[in-house]
C-alpha cells in the first residue's frame, strides 16, 4: 500500500507547487523578476554607439534637421536660428526656444533628452554631458537617407521610410507631367542671391534641387552642370549670369538681399526672364530639404510649372 500513496503524495506536492507559482503574489514577484522593456535604444552613429531615449520627448537641434524631427512628430524644446526664421515651421515652432551650440546654459535649462547636430557644431562634448548629442555630416548621406537615419535615431524607422516611397512616387508623377508640359530637353536653373553674391546649385543642395533634377529629372544647364554638379553649388559673378539661366528658373530670393541684378538688362533679356519664366520662392522657406519643406518645394513646382 506504501508504495502507492508514495507516487500520489508527491504528485499533490507538485499540484499545489504550480497553483502557488499561479496565484497574484507569485505573478507580481515574477514581473518584478523580469527587466521591464527598455527606455534606452542603442544608435549606430557616424562616430561609434550611443544610447538614446527610445522616445524622446524634449531635442534640442543645432543645424538643419528641425524639419525632419517636425515630420515624425517628436517634441521639440530648442532649435537654432534658420529653423526659428522658417515661415514653415512658425507655427509648430512657436514655444520653442532659439539657440545656438554655444548657449550651453540655455541649453541646460531646456532640460533636453536628445540633441541633434551637424558634425561642424562646436562644444560637442560638453553637449554630451547634458544629453546624448548626435551629430551627422552634412552631404553624407543622400537626401533622403539623411531622413531614414533620423528616422532610426528617434526610433521612428518605420514611418520615415513610408513617407519616403510616398514622396518619391508623387515626386516622380508630378516629374513626368512637368517634363510633358515643358518638354524633355528644356533646362531649368536653382539661383540664388546672397552676400552679394549669385549662386547656382547642382543636385543635391536643398533649394528643391533634389526634387528637380533627382527625382522629376529635369535638365540643368550644360553650365550648370560642369561648374556646380560636383560641389553642389556654384558662386559666379552678374556678368555671366546669363550663361547659367535655364529655360526656367527657380529663384530662392530672400528679400533681405541685394536683388538689384533683377533691373539690369543683363537679366532682363535673359531668356527665362523674358517668358516669365522664372518662379521666386522665399529663400527661408526654400533652404532645407527636409520633409517639411520637401513637401512645400513639390507644391510649389507643381504649381508653378503646371500653371495650377
Amino acid at each position: 500500500m506504501k508504495k502507492f500513496l508514495l507516487p500520489l503524495l508527491l504528485f499533490a506536492v507538485l499540484l499545489l507547487t504550480a497553483c502557488s507559482s499561479n496565484s497574484p503574489e507569485a505573478t507580481e514577484a515574477q514581473a518584478e523578476d523580469t527587466p521591464a522593456k527598455s527606455d534606452t535604444i542603442t544608435y549606430e552613429s557616424e562616430n561609434g554607439p550611443v544610447e538614446v531615449p527610445a522616445d524622446p520627448q524634449r531635442v534640442v537641434v543645432l543645424s538643419s534637421y528641425t524639419g525632419d524631427v517636425l515630420s515624425l512628430k517628436v517634441p521639440l524644446v530648442g532649435v537654432d536660428s534658420w529653423a526659428k526664421n522658417n515661415p514653415r515651421f512658425k507655427e509648430e515652432l512657436a514655444n520653442v526656444e532659439e539657440v545656438t551650440d554655444a548657449d550651453l546654459e540655455k541649453i541646460i535649462e531646456l532640460e533636453p533628452d536628445l540633441i541633434i547636430g551637424g558634425s561642424t557644431i562646436n562644444n560637442i562634448d560638453k553637449l554630451n554631458e547634458i544629453a546624448p548629442t548626435v551629430t551627422f555630416t552634412y552631404g553624407k548621406l543622400d537626401y533622403l537617407s539623411q531622413h531614414l537615419e533620423i528616422g532610426k535615431l528617434l526610433n521612428k524607422e518605420k514611418e520615415a521610410q513610408t513617407w519616403i516611397e510616398d514622396f518619391q512616387k508623387r515626386a516622380q508623377e508630378a516629374g513626368d507631367k512637368i517634363r510633358a508640359e515643358i518638354g524633355e530637353d528644356t533646362t531649368v536653373s536653382v539661383i540664388e542671391n546672397f552676400d552679394k553674391q549669385i549662386y547656382v546649385f547642382g543636385d543635391n543642395w536643398g533649394r528643391g534641387t533634389e526634387i528637380l533634377y533627382q527625382e522629376m529629372k529635369l535638365k540643368m544647364p550644360q553650365k550648370v552642370e560642369e561648374m556646380a554638379l560636383k560641389d553642389g553649388y556654384y558662386a559666379l559673378s552678374q556678368e555671366v549670369l546669363p550663361d547659367y539661366m535655364g529655360d526656367y528658373v527657380i529663384f530662392s530670393k530672400d528679400s533681405e538681399q541685394d536683388n538689384s541684378f533683377q533691373e539690369t538688362d543683363l537679366y532682363k533679356n535673359t531668356k527665362a526672364a523674358k517668358n516669365g519664366h522664372v518662379f521666386e520662392a522665399n529663400a527661408k522657406e526654400f533652404y532645407f530639404n527636409d520633409p517639411v519643406s520637401l513637401e512645400y518645394q513639390l507644391e510649389f513646382f507643381t504649381n508653378n510649372f503646371l500653371k495650377k
